[in-house]
């Protein structure tokens, strides 16, 4: 059964509502009680001690649609943390709005000329539970030295949830790439120091998740799909690749870096994790030419910018990254991401292809037969990062 609570609750009124609360619940028998706060503008401590005492009577007592400003109160007292309390978000809308960065689970759009969403394109239970992971740790990169925003608020957006960011003037590099493809050598020199600056950074042990662990799990995911001694031996090497505690972004590309009052900053934060650097960078080639390696156009039609554009950018990365002009070394560190890329590809197809769609089946198809070919003469995906 739901019962309003509405107005303040405080010393004054908390006894005569204690007994109206239970009055109504008794009338309702054993139906589970959920008290809707939507109209609750103020509770004071003798109204805490009210819903404490219907939390004892009552384990399974919920409250929902909690403003901002109550919610504070039940939040810096712990009950958000001994019962379930639902706040109230505020709901806006994103019709005509600007997209200005994109990864895995959201997009991200300007509202205001200060302000960007992050739209989760998912609205089942989870979500909440993923915007909450994220701020946290997004306040854990920032504090560690990584340039990024921090949610202030969590808002309805349709039938999803969303995170707001402030982001003065914000452009994503691939929207610059779009507009002004001559400034294709400065988005690269930006994003090699941002890139390499995260991976220099140092994350307390059990903080993030492993990004080694990520891989295997593409590798185990495949199993039966490559031959047995071919499957053996990338499982093998991917097994060998060290741990590291240092900072990966795991969804790093133009869309997640933007230019905002004249600072580059990464956004999307939910994919951050700690190992070697190879996993980020197998990433960011999916991003430019792995994803649309058949097509070239669904680099386009995710980035927003020609495909020569992104092939390009990942070149220039990649020898930026690892500052050689060495061909063979180039060469030979780019065959091994490549290894780690297609094993993600070919896992994530398995897991989202449309079933009997001839265009996925021949894209995995096309990667099997690169990461086969690979295979052949690749034995070691150990990179010296340093040489």
């Amino acid at each position: 059964m739901t019962i309003a609570l509405k107005g303040r609750i405080d010393s004054v009124n908390a006894p005569e509502i204690e007994k109206d609360l239970n009055r109504e619940i008794e009338a309702g028998g054993d139906e589970p009680v959920v008290l809707d706060a939507s109209e609750l503008t103020y509770i004071s401590s003798a109204g805490l001690r009210v819903i404490l005492r219907l939390k004892k009577a009552h384990p399974d007592l919920r409250i929902v649609q909690v403003s901002s400003e109550v919610y504070e109160i039940f939040e810096m007292t712990g009950f958000t943390e001994m019962m379930t309390i639902e706040k109230a978000y505020r709901v806006i809308s994103i019709e005509g709005c600007e997209v200005v960065g994109e990864g895995y689970k959201g997009r991200v759009y300007r509202v205001g000329q200060d302000s960007v969403v992050k739209v989760y394109k998912k609205a089942d239970a989870d979500t909440l539970e993923a915007i909450r992971h994220e701020r946290e740790v997004a306040r854990l990169a920032l504090i560690l030295g990584v340039p990024t925003a921090i949610s202030y608020d969590v808002v309805r957006v349709g039938d999803s949830y969303g995170s707001m960011f402030e982001l003065l003037d914000a452009s994503s590099f691939a929207k610059i790439l779009a507009e002004e493809p001559e400034r294709l050598d400065w988005c690269v020199d930006e994003t090699v120091r941002l890139i390499k600056k995260v991976h220099a950074i140092r994350v307390p042990a059990g903080k993030l998740p492993s990004a080694r662990e990520f891989g295997l799990r593409h590798v185990c995911r495949i199993e039966g799909i490559l031959p047995d001694e071919l499957y053996g031996k990338l499982l093998r090497m991917t097994e060998e690749i060290p741990e590291r505690d240092t900072m990966i972004h795991g969804d790093f590309h133009t869309k997640n870096i933007v230019l905002s009052g004249g600072e580059v900053l990464l956004i999307d934060m939910d994919t951050l994790s700690v190992g070697d650097p190879i996993f980020e960078l197998a990433q960011m080639y999916n991003s430019y030419i792995g994803f649309s390696e058949r097509d070239p156009e669904v680099v386009r039609s995710f980035q927003g910018y020609d495909p020569a554009i992104a092939r390009a950018f990942w070149a220039k990365s990649l020898r930026a990254y690892l500052g050689t002009d060495d061909a063979g070394r180039i060469r030979e560190t780019e065959e091994k991401i490549r290894c780690v890329s297609y094993s993600a590809l070919i896992d994530w197809s398995c897991r989202n292809s449309v079933p009997d769609s001839e265009e996925d089946r021949d894209t995995r198809e096309l990667w099997i037969g690169r990461l086969t070919e690979l295979l052949g003469h690749v034995d070691s995906l150990r990179v010296d990062w340093d040489a």
